[in-house]
């Protein structure tokens, strides 16, 4: 594979709403390059950036993939990225590697909610965006409809650089309102196209356009502005030349036109990405800490080498695959590097460029490229590899937590050996996931964005490593609490043969405020109860509450004052207290108004503004209480709290009620009271399922 420098590279997110033809568009710049032999599609599972089985059987990408084009002695790096809202994070930590994006747009539906997510990642990273108006050979698709989508959303700077030659199963090519040319494909869909002159019927549209542009592109630039004041245009080169600095600073957004399927359009596409997108030297420095001291570090060959992991492939027979971007220097193949996390050094052997699944091996890669390299030691996304000469550490992607949990339970004892360093494997490889044990339930739980993203890690563990388990909701880890007050006398007192047992406490108990959980607080004097015991109290009446009193669920949230009791100089002793204790927790409980609480989570819900009164009242169904609404484009936002018991299908229900348009996302806030309805219907529950157990165990 030939070595290419920054100044020659281009890497470039693809990225937009699901099934908005990302993948069918790297396909159509490979093929047109020259990369494949013939035109892959999705549907056929041939994509050379599908290339799981899982993004095969399901016919959507599910992790982000890798493919370099080679056009006009350029290289490009395509980082073809999941578009649907359950996998939409590793889009987020793919994008930190990508220098610019294109972000496409359904000609049909237009701008969409994953759409909008995928630019305010790009706006995150500061990245230069492209909007591409994809499947316009569709039925019903329509240029003019999808770019006053784009307008209403992003506003005037999305600027069309291209019109659309043909609509629907007419569309045939493209109109650059640069050069003023037209370009017409062939069906055979090799992604070339014939330049001719733009059709009679086009022209006045076309002119227009040209002008929007030509102002557009002077507007922001003082000296630009005061040629178009005098001259009433731009030349072609003033023109060009204005537009790639609009592009590289975020002022303008040029729009392009494509049938990925027919593979129109694709080569205008590299064109533009060669002329008007910046190469990774040109994007500034890269910022990080270095002996906790904040550092820049330029993007450039003279500097000391330092590389960026963004992304970890587990391999079952490679083992650990590595994706890195150099973020400095230039890294050779078998160069040592010290990792910033662990501290220590990784030897990369055999680094290579990303190509679908393969690596191309090459002897070294400039500040600026991506490449791969398989089984380091100890190195795992978001770590910084760096030549221990000059320490460097760079920060790695913030994802937002887990929206969804549910229960793992291995099939077999010998699935239960190995389900632990399966799902290790499967956690490197997504680092949205989150694998823990309930302390509460003790149930071991795997949480991820959306049930679908739990049930592809699921099939990975069977496919790769041969362990099956079982996915189940999880059980509400629900508390008991009081809402009274009681004064209670607790005495054990057991004679044998020999020594008794002997302890006596008396104690008040009250409520605490929500989420203090448990105070203790020891009022004896004058020696009722000797020092020693003391402690033995609290723990005997900690074991009790941890057991519950109405369903089995720890109580929490109660104080407790040991003010009197008695001992007995031989039968008295810790386990008598404990014992004592015990009683006397269990005696208060009856007279404390005990009751039932559940944990109230916050949800955030995003989804097209049309949907915003069936969520709502959707949400009022599930006992949830509206916090807050927000609309930003055309993506209503609303906020809410709600009970956990309540949001368990929530991912199936929300997919249902939007097509597939909304995502969401949640986590713990607090603890409130169960319903006394509801909270009967638990209690019972949980009673019933105690005397089942008792049974089974007689």
């Amino acid at each position: 594979m030939k070595v290419y420098l920054g100044k020659d590279i281009r890497n470039v997110a693809v990225t937009g709403h699901g099934n908005s033809g990302k993948t069918s568009l790297v396909a159509g710049c490979l093929y047109a390059a020259g990369a494949t032999s013939r035109l892959t599609r999705v549907d056929e599972g041939n994509t050379l950036t599908d290339f799981d089985d899982e993004e095969i059987q399901r016919k959507i990408t599910i992790s982000t993939a890798i493919a370099l084009v080679e056009w006009r002695k350029h290289k490009i790096n395509l980082l073809d990225t999941p578009g649907f809202n359950i996998f939409i994070n590793d889009t987020k930590a793919s994008m930190v590697a990508a220098d610019a994006t294109l972000v496409l747009v359904d000609g049909v539906a237009g701008v969409e909610v994953q759409t909008e997510k995928v630019w305010q990642f790009a706006e995150e990273f500061g990245l230069p965006r492209v909007l591409v108006i994809n499947r316009l050979d569709r039925e019903l698709s329509s240029f003019e409809r999808a770019l006053e989508s784009i307008h209403e959303v992003f506003g005037r700077a999305a600027v069309p650089v291209q019109l659309p030659l043909g609509a629907e199963r007419d569309f045939r090519g493209v109109i650059d309102l640069i050069a003023m040319k037209a370009y017409s494909y062939a069906p055979d869909g090799n992604g070339k196209g014939t330049e001719e002159e733009i059709p009679a019927q086009m022209a006045e549209a076309a002119a227009q356009a040209h002008e929007a542009l030509v102002e557009m592109v002077a507007e922001g630039n003082d000296e630009l502005m005061e040629e178009f004041f005098d001259k009433g245009t731009l030349s072609p080169e003033r023109m060009i030349e204005g537009l790639r600095q609009a592009v590289r600073e975020r002022r303008l957004y040029p729009v392009l036109c494509a049938s990925a399927l027919r593979n129109i359009g694709t080569d205008r596409i590299l064109d533009f990405i060669v002329d008007n997108l910046p190469a990774p030297t040109e994007m500034g420095p890269k910022r990080g800490v270095s002996g906790g001291q904040p550092v820049e570090r330029r993007v450039a060959d003279d500097e000391p080498a330092s590389a960026f992991v963004f992304k970890t492939i587990a391999d079952p027979f490679a083992g650990r695959i590595s994706y890195f971007k150099v973020y400095s220097g230039i890294v050779k193949n078998d160069a040592n590097l010290t990792n910033s996390r662990s501290g220590g050094t990784e030897r990369l052997s055999h680094i290579g460029c990303l190509q679908g699944k393969e690596i191309l091996p090459v002897i070294e890669l400039h500040a600026g490229d991506i490449g791969a390299v398989a089984k380091l030691k100890d190195t795992l996304t978001g770590d910084t590899l760096y030549d221990k000469s000059a320490p460097i550490e760079y920060p790695p992607v913030k994802l937002p937590e887990p929206s969804i949990a549910f229960a793992v339970k291995a099939k077999s004892r010998q699935d239960e050996d190995r389900m632990g360093t399966a799902i290790q494997r499967i956690l490197e490889e997504d680092q949205s996931l989150r694998f823990y044990r309930d302390p509460q339930t003790k149930e071991f739980l795997l949480a991820g964005s959306g049930q679908q993203q739990v049930e592809v890690a699921v099939s990975k563990l069977n496919k790769r490593y041969g362990v099956n388990v079982e996915l189940h909701a999880p059980k509400i880890p629900y508390r008991e609490t009081i809402r009274g007050t009681a004064d209670v006398h607790g005495r054990h007192k057991k004679q044998t043969g020999g020594h008794g047992q002997f302890g006596d406490c008396k104690i008040r108990v009250s409520p605490l405020p929500r989420g203090e959980k448990f105070a203790f607080e020891n009022q004896i004097f004058g020696g009722a109860i000797p020092k020693q015991f003391i402690p033995a109290v609290e723990k005997g009446i900690l074991e009790a509450a941890e057991q519950g009193y109405l369903a089995g669920y720890p109580v929490v949230d109660f104080k407790v004052e040991l003010y009197d009791g008695a001992y007995h100089e031989v039968d008295s002793n810790e386990l008598s207290f404990k014992l004592a204790g015990r009683k006397a927790f269990r005696l208060a409980m009856e007279q404390a108004k005990p009751a039932l609480l559940e944990p109230i989570m916050n949800v955030e819900i995003h989804a097209p503004v049309e949907y915003a009164g069936d969520l709502m009242g959707d949400l009022n169904g599930r006992r949830g209480r509206i916090t807050g609404m927000e609309v930003k484009g055309n993506t209503q936002i609303i906020r809410a709290q709600v009970p956990m018991a309540e949001m368990l299908n929530y991912q199936n229900d929300l997919t249902s009620m939007t097509q597939g348009r909304a995502s969401f996302s949640m986590e713990f806030d607090h603890y409130d009271f169960v319903p006394q309805q509801i909270a009967e219907k638990i209690i019972a529950e949980a009673r019933a399922a105690k005397a089942g157990m008792a049974e089974e165990e007689e």
